[in-house]
């Protein structure tokens, strides 16, 4: 009901915004660009942020403003991810029977994204979301699935979303073969108080209101 009391065509501040409705900091910007080139370069690319800062922004928009049929967004996301459930995840995105061992699934799948790039010169971007939950056995089959043409240039771009805690995993040594490999490396930080205040109204324009409805000590406790 506060929608209708305070004069809002839909409800503000929710997840269900439209990529191009969606606030872009000077960060969020700059990422933006960054990841570009990436999908271009076809790297591995590390997000890392806060919760709250904006990753799922770093996901959606990039995503939105790709070609899907040369560069389709292939997304997964589970805690306690295991290989088979990635391969698995990939496999039924890409339109294959990845069927049940593993092992095949993991050359089917592979396959699959090689041909996808030298047949129709597809290159996905296989965005792994929550990745600071991912297992030493998940990482090391990360590094796989990147690594599986050694002598050739990538089919796909991988980028790894995920908590602070993702860099310090990536720095034992037991991760160093993917942290080499790792070219783009991005942390969100938290807005300052200026874009804070900016976001707010953003999203009130964005619901239909064009006045301002927080004051600025409510902005100040917001921040």
């Amino acid at each position: 009901m506060f929608e209708v009391y305070y004069g809002f065509t839909q409800t503000p501040f929710t997840r269900a915004v439209a990529p191009a409705a969606l606030f872009q900091s000077a960060q969020h910007k700059e990422l933006l660009a960054r990841l570009r080139y990436l999908v271009g370069s076809r790297g591995l690319g590390l997000v890392t942020g806060e919760v709250g800062s904006g990753k799922s922004t770093a996901v959606r928009a990039p995503a939105a403003t790709l070609d899907g049929a040369r560069n389709p967004v292939l997304y997964v996301s589970q805690s306690g991810l295991t290989p088979r459930n990635l391969y698995r995840d990939i496999g039924l995105q890409l339109a294959l029977d990845p069927g049940f061992h593993t092992a095949e699934a993991r050359r089917l799948v592979a396959q699959g994204l090689w041909d996808a790039h030298a047949t129709h010169d597809r290159r996905p971007l296989i965005v792994i979301d929550e990745a600071h939950l991912l297992s030493r056995a998940m990482i090391q089959e990360v590094r796989f699935l990147w690594n599986f043409h050694m002598d050739s240039a990538s089919p796909m771009t991988v980028r790894l979303v995920g908590q602070p805690e993702l860099r310090s995993k990536l720095r034992l040594r037991a991760f160093e073969a993917i942290s080499q490999r790792v070219t783009l490396r991005f942390h969100l930080a938290g807005l300052p108080e200026a874009e804070t205040k900016a976001y707010i109204s953003h999203h009130l324009k964005v619901a239909g209101v064009g006045h301002p409805l927080f004051s600025d000590e409510a902005v100040h406790l917001v921040h």
